[in-house]
């Protein structure tokens, strides 16, 4: 093969004679770049060996103090507890997704036209996105007091944005025969998003919800170690004072209980958009 023809094919298929000198040079850049951050948060964090070996042996002093585990003489303090959290995390999902339905409708480009209010809602979810659920918890709790209610509005304005932004894809993933059908039968804009739209979205909507609620049965026993109720603060109060054997029956109990939502959660959501065994 002539060293033209060879030059011809370098052209035509790059892929097939290997990278170029530069894009070479530029993954070894990348790869040194990388490694050299990963040594610089190693030694930034002060992290060796013997510092990771006493650590563990500390943990598995823990761990030992842990069996067996016990509910104490305060276990109904426990359940009251657990059952905070739940109505927490149930009741801060519920808000959420409430608020996050009709914003979900407006952040939607197949419903708003509008594109700078659409671009506007979108910038204003990431926003909301990006402050942790422990930060606003901490925000309620200056604001409300201590108690479930900061927890309860923690959650609810953690989830509105993330769930207005699932929705509003949902809403345009949505099949647009529905809503010409509802149109040429003399349907007006309420009608198309009420009949054509909703009917589409709702069953995806409250199965998102349901995986929220889930989730958030967990972040409530954080958000219970900074003041925000629930069964955090059992649990924040048993590390303070060493009784690790009630600490290792409240995260069974805990276990037990996001166990128990989770396979009822999982069986309503394969009942509301299908799947197996629904």
């Amino acid at each position: 093969m002539a060293t033209a023809d060879v030059a011809s094919w370098r052209e035509r298929m790059p892929e097939a004679f290997g990278a170029s000198p530069g894009r070479r040079a530029a993954r070894m850049a990348g790869g040194a770049l990388f490694f050299a951050w990963l040594a610089g948060a190693l030694w930034w964090f002060d992290f060796s060996p013997a510092r990771l070996w006493n650590g563990l042996s500390g943990l598995g002093t823990i761990l030992r103090l842990m069996v067996p585990p016990s509910p104490g003489e305060m276990w109904l303090d426990i359940l009251r507890g657990l059952a905070e959290s739940v109505a927490m995390a149930f009741l801060g999902t519920f808000i959420a997704a409430l608020i996050a339905i009709p914003l979900g409708f407006l952040g939607a480009g197949n419903v708003v036209t509008n594109v700078l209010l659409r671009f506007s809602l979108r910038r204003f979810f990431d926003g909301m996105r990006g402050v942790d659920q422990l930060i606003w918890a901490l925000t309620y709790v200056r604001a409300v007091g201590l108690g479930p209610l900061a927890g309860v509005l923690a959650i609810a304005t953690a989830d509105t944005a993330v769930l207005a932004k699932l929705y509003a894809e949902a809403i345009e993933n949505a099949e647009r025969k529905q809503v010409e059908g509802v149109v040429a039968a003399g349907g007006g804009g309420l009608a198309r998003l009420r009949f054509g739209l909703l009917p589409q979205v709702l069953p995806v909507m409250l199965a998102q919800a349901l995986y929220f609620f889930e989730s958030n049965t967990r972040s409530a026993a954080i958000l219970g170690v900074v003041g925000a109720g629930g069964i955090g603060l059992q649990i924040a109060e048993r590390i303070r004072v060493r009784y690790w054997d009630e600490v290792a029956f409240i995260i069974l109990l805990m276990i037990v209980t996001v166990a128990a939502i989770d396979w009822i959660s999982g069986r309503l959501r394969r009942r509301l958009i299908g799947g197996p065994g629904a």
